[in-house]
């Protein structure tokens, strides 16, 4: 079981995507495929992951969106709007020298209280309304 974030297979991972800030990842994903992720170690030992691969999404309703579905933290589902799959291409692992310590004080839960209120009804035409292009005009879930 994992949290947002999940390997799926030796190649393979993916993250639970929400609505929230627009469509950028769906609608470059659309336009070429390529994605990378990065993640950054805050304390301890300072490390930088980089994720490169070529990225799909599944759509909540598609044929295997359930089946994914499970592999995720089954916390939250108000307000999902896909789980981007990630093909692996390259994983590289570098120096975080320049990344500045931090401390996690607490996770936030503003987005979840504010998705639950709104409730799943809210988000039934999201994406056509406030998702349909990106921020540069590429096509990303109006064209769905």
């Amino acid at each position: 079981m994992a949290g947002t974030f999940a390997v799926l297979g030796p190649h393979q991972v993916g993250y639970l995507d929400y609505f929230g800030s627009g469509s950028e990842t769906i609608a470059h994903l659309r336009e070429n495929g390529r994605i990378t992720v990065m993640f950054s170690a805050f304390e301890g030992q300072p490390n930088i992951v980089r994720l490169y691969g070529r990225g799909s999404f599944i759509r909540p309703g598609d044929p295997e969106f359930d089946e994914l579905r499970g592999r995720f933290s089954k916390d939250r589902t108000t307000g999902q709007r896909s789980i981007v799959l990630i093909d692996l291409d390259r994983v590289q692992k570098s120096c975080g020298y320049s990344v500045p310590k931090m401390a996690l004080v607490e996770q936030r839960d503003i987005l979840d209280l504010h998705q639950e209120k709104k409730g799943p009804e809210a988000y039934v035409d999201y994406g056509q309304q406030k998702n349909a292009v990106s921020i540069d005009g590429l096509p990303a879930l109006g064209c769905l």
